[in-house]
């Protein structure tokens, strides 16, 4: 197959973006220009390395973040193309340039999201999973499973789930302790519904998570809110409430706090330990991407120490395999699960018995564990990349830390900034944040939460500098 085409750039080694990003950026402009059209074939990692005169490793990486960003495609035995897709973009953006009548429509419906956090969905292992489920389906005894199952969830799926939890977070539980939800707001409700009363109070970060809060409210629960600084939740403050009034439940984010990413510190954690089992508090614990962690290791649950008296554990799959996918799970005492077993029969009977076990072939076959070698990697890489952006045109007028894992970034401002202002700023240039009252009890917080998994690097740089112009504007 001919290849004519060579890519021009000689890479800057001195440089501070990585020489992988700027052989991928260069092939993103060729393909922007033209001189790489939909379906054209790239000349093979091997050739391209020695005409760039760099490892081949580096090409490999630079191929790798085009094919996850959905610039080019792979087909198996042939080699990478540019991908076919970016057809229809051609064709659409040739359309709004010859009727000028649409231009209004694209300029109300904003082009870049900073998102809560979400994965990128085209890394997403669809395939494998659409796989497997055809194949469980087509089973020759899948009337098997057309019958009412398990409320708690399919045997052999909590199984595997139970063993991942004890192996991987070092908890302790058997299969009688864990239930398997239509996603963890789902497990959430559940928890609220089985363990809270009318007027019960419950602990919560501030700023946090809402739909948590409401579910909570939705028991006629009371709502306790408690700051969180660069250590976490602001434990003195919770013994100083708990000393006060009857504290039935605390829920806390300790991995990476939502939506600031930071974790509870080691004195912290310990600490929340001591004051629930001193105080009679239960733990509810949202581990909601404990998966993509970018240090040596994760840190371990609070759910996982032994010394804990009371907790539920909420965890999804929704970020690991797809967020489509509604897929989670809720673990506790034996007595607590049962008790949501029993709710869990009442408003939903049982879940989705073939779309876990086909869940349960890709964990089984190892599916998972390579998407998420492969997604943790490519995180990793947009994390420093929104890094770098951030330093080079917020420095000076916010501030920032590099999380230690999730998919988003908690950008805090040095001086009060109207964020509702800058909203409307922003999505007049078609670019959406997330506005603070969102995530906060009472008076909104200084800050932005800015979802990276699923923006490309040009998104992001966009995104940035129009966040810093508008500040400079203002």
């Amino acid at each position: 197959m001919l290849r004519p085409w060579k890519l021009q750039i000689e890479p800057n080694f001195d440089c501070d973006k990585a020489v992988y990003l700027q052989i991928a950026d260069a092939i993103i402009v060729d393909i922007r220009e033209g001189k790489l059209k939909p379906g054209d074939a790239l000349p093979g990692s091997r050739l391209l390395a020695g005409s760039l005169k760099v490892n081949r490793n580096t090409i490999v990486q630079a191929l790798d973040v085009l094919l996850a960003e959905g610039w080019l495609t792979s087909k198996a035995r042939k080699g990478t193309f540019v991908s076919d897709s970016l057809q229809e973009t051609t064709k659409a953006k040739n359309s709004v340039r010859n009727n000028p009548i649409q231009d209004p429509v694209q300029k109300t419906k904003p082009t870049i999201v900073f998102d809560d956090g979400f994965p990128d969905s085209k890394l997403a292992p669809i395939e494998a999973l659409s796989r497997a489920y055809r194949q469980i389906f087509n089973r020759t005894a899948r009337w098997k499973m057309m019958g009412y199952a398990n409320p708690l969830g399919d045997l052999r799926f909590r199984e595997a789930l139970v063993q991942m939890l004890n192996f991987n977070r070092g908890m302790h539980l058997s299969t009688e302790q864990l239930c398997v939800t239509r996603g963890s707001q789902m497990g959430m409700y559940l928890a609220a519904q089985v363990l809270l009363r009318p007027k019960d109070a419950v602990i919560v970060e501030n700023p946090g998570y809402k739909p948590a809060w409401r579910a909570f409210e939705a028991s006629g629960a009371t709502i306790v809110p408690v700051e969180v600084d660069a250590e976490g939740i602001n434990v003195e403050q919770v013994m100083s409430i708990a000393m006060k009034r009857p504290i039935k439940a605390i829920y806390v984010t300790p991995h990476h706090q939502y939506p600031t990413t930071v974790s509870l510190s080691l004195p912290r954690r310990l600490r929340i330990i001591e004051l629930c089992n001193t105080f009679g508090i239960t733990l509810i614990e949202d581990d909601y991407d404990h998966e993509f962690h970018y240090q040596q290791r994760p840190l371990l649950p609070l759910s996982s120490y032994k010394e804990l008296d009371s907790f539920l554990y909420v965890g999804s799959l929704s970020k690991v395999v797809a967020p489509a996918l509604r897929v989670g799970y809720l673990a506790g005492s034996q007595e607590m699960i049962k008790k949501i077993g029993q709710l869990r029969s009442i408003i939903d009977v049982q879940g989705d018995v073939i779309m876990e076990l086909a869940v349960l072939e890709l964990i089984t076959s190892g599916e998972i564990k390579r998407h998420l070698r492969k997604a943790t990697n490519h995180y990793r890489m947009k994390r420093d990349m929104l890094h770098q952006i951030l330093t080079k045109y917020l420095e000076g007028k916010a501030g920032f830390v590099k999380p230690d894992g999730g998919l988003s970034y908690w950008v805090s401002f040095n001086e009060d900034v109207d964020l509702f202002g800058l909203f409307e700023s922003l999505m007049h240039k078609g670019i959406q944040v997330i506005t603070p009252d969102k995530f906060s009890y009472g008076q909104p917080i200084n800050g932005l939460r800015l979802g990276f998994g699923s923006l490309n690097e040009e998104q992001l740089e966009i995104g940035v500098k129009a966040i810093a112009t508008e500040l400079r504007e203002k």
